[in-house]
């Protein structure tokens, strides 16, 4: 795609008061936090543009690795103040002003989009509280998260890569078929008698052949700041709400620069996209079982983009230990650590003993 120069970012402080805005989750705005005074985000003449693996790979595979360590430093337009950081956006340490990375260090990709955030504060909160409220045998300190404003409002990086697919499989198909034997089993009366039954049997004969398929927006978490596995549940995200990065979208919140590089991302992509070929190739094979041998996967047309996506992140402290609740600010999907109330466990057996308890006396009182 034609790369479109972004029209110029609007102000982080509010022009009718000199508050910080932030941009409002499902709008097109930045909302002024004091008067609520709105600035409309203007992206009429972006589209989201996507790199060329190959080129990128060329240019970049030896350097870009090394240039994620390198921080940049960034003035606060409300205080002056410098922060030197490594994120896409963050706030002032000292005003809590919007503080966004309009430069990035050399060999760093910048991210081409954004899903915005959809759900807001408030909503996030309740899909956290009813989260909780599922949870049987929560301790006191979970159950506060849902009533507390410790949300933080994150963006977190993800690769997307496309690409076609040319295959060349060997491998074998498995038939059924059936055999009549006959067994020896007992007659119920003492004695044995002889039945006939069906064996099932596998022919198996070998299969070559060639299958292709089109990969669009295969999806790899780019951050190691939060648990993979917790961030893989978020899904599925709603990439159809994309728009072109803009700063506006990420003002007021915090957005992670990626540390899961471009080449790192492509190896876990394409992974991904074995695993969905390998189910092609057994598709092809047909038959009632396939063994694949050996698959020979040819990619062609590679193109990924940097996508960053919402998150609120809620944090407690149970037992000594950090807990975290997520809850994806897309789709208001909630995933979380939880741990289990010892006591309410233990109160809950004592209580179910003493029902028991009550129940079997009951019934002895009425025999006697």
């Amino acid at each position: 795609m034609s790369e479109t120069l972004p029209p110029v970012p609007l102000s982080a402080v509010c022009p009718s008061c000199g508050a910080q805005t932030a941009y409002a989750p499902g709008t097109t705005v930045l909302r002024c936090g004091s008067c609520g005074a709105e600035q409309q985000i203007n992206a009429e003449q972006l589209t989201i543009r996507e790199h060329s693996y190959d080129e990128w790979t060329a240019k970049h595979a030896q350097t870009g690795i090394a240039a994620l360590a390198a921080a940049v430093q960034l003035k606060c337009k409300n205080c002056g103040a410098q922060t030197e950081t490594t994120d896409v956006s963050t706030a002032c340490q000292f005003c809590g002003g919007a503080l966004v990375a309009t430069e990035v260090p050399e060999g760093v990709v910048r991210p081409e989009a954004v899903v915005p955030f959809k759900v807001d504060r408030n909503a996030a909160r309740d899909h956290v509280k009813e989260w909780v409220s599922s949870r049987r045998f929560a301790p006191n300190s979970l159950k506060k998260v849902g009533s507390t404003e410790g949300l933080t409002g994150t963006y977190i990086p993800h690769w997307t890569f496309d690409a076609h697919t040319e295959t060349d499989y060997e491998g074998q198909r498995g038939d059924y078929y059936y055999v009549t034997r006959t067994r020896t089993v007992s007659d119920g009366k003492g004695g044995t008698r002889t039945e006939t039954y069906q064996e099932r049997r596998t022919r198996w004969s070998d299969r070559s052949g060639h299958v292709r398929r089109d990969f669009d927006d295969v999806l790899v978490v780019a951050s190691h700041h939060l648990e993979r596995e917790q961030l893989e549940k978020m899904g599925p995200w709603q990439l159809a709400d994309a728009r072109p990065y803009q700063d506006e979208y990420v003002t007021g919140y915090s957005a992670l620069r990626y540390d899961v590089d471009p080449v790192a991302g492509a190896k876990e992509a394409r992974d991904e996209m074995r695993g969905v070929i390998h189910g092609d190739v057994e598709r092809d094979i047909g038959g009632d079982e396939q063994r694949v041998n050996d698959m020979d996967v040819t990619y062609s047309q590679a193109m990924f983009k940097l996508v960053l996506m919402p998150l609120w992140i809620a944090s407690y402290v149970h037992a000594g230990k950090t807990f975290q609740v997520l809850v994806n600010a897309n789709t208001g999907k909630v995933v979380g650590d939880r741990p289990y109330s010892a006591i309410k466990i233990a109160l809950a057996v004592i209580a179910a003993l003493v029902v028991i308890g009550a129940i079997v006396a009951i019934v002895v009182a009425g025999k006697s």
